[in-house]
């Protein structure tokens, strides 16, 4: 089990600190689920900000190769996973506007003096995972009929051609 890293987002984001490392797929267990495979690391960096209208904001970025599975083929496919998100931090989701809410360019987190950096990186992960993995080229696998296809309409062709 990886050590816990733990930040005031807040102070973390208003001294301009930065944080890098890399997290074990085994130390994140909600994103366990998602794997077909626990080996294999991420490489993160946290950097905090401020913005031009003196907003403190959290920049992550992570990198690594995830093991999915294809859900059409159902066999393994490495998902290389690219996360590039800027957080604003705000003291309150109360004090989020419609408009705020409404805009895809911006996403909010609650600031927190003990902020989990593992976590906030899991929730990140799970977030950029595609809805449905699969492989660019890659057949549905077999039922068991082998390679003949009956059409289910055979059988009202032969009916047309009756008397």
């Amino acid at each position: 089990m990886s050590q816990q890293i733990v930040i005031d987002s807040k102070v973390f984001a208003r001294e301009g600190r930065v944080l890098e490392g890399s997290l074990d797929l085994a130390a994140l267990p909600r994103l366990a689920d998602l794997l077909l495979a626990r080996e294999g690391q991420l490489v993160y960096r946290l950097e905090g900000r401020v913005s031009t209208d003196n907003k403190p904001q959290l920049w992550l970025v992570v990198s690594g190769l995830l093991p999915l599975g294809c859900q059409r083929c159902l066999e393994r496919v490495d998902h290389e996973l690219e996360v590039d998100s800027l957080l604003e931090l705000i003291d309150d989701e109360a004090d989020l506007t419609q408009d705020d809410l409404e805009d895809d360019s911006r996403d909010f987190i609650v600031a927190d003096k003990s902020l989990d950096v593992a976590a906030l990186i899991e929730d990140e992960v799970i977030l950029a995972l595609p809805a449905v993995p699969q492989h660019l080229d890659c057949a549905l696998p077999e039922g068991g009929q082998g390679n003949a296809k009956v059409s289910p309409f055979s059988a009202l062709a032969a009916l047309k051609k009756t008397p």
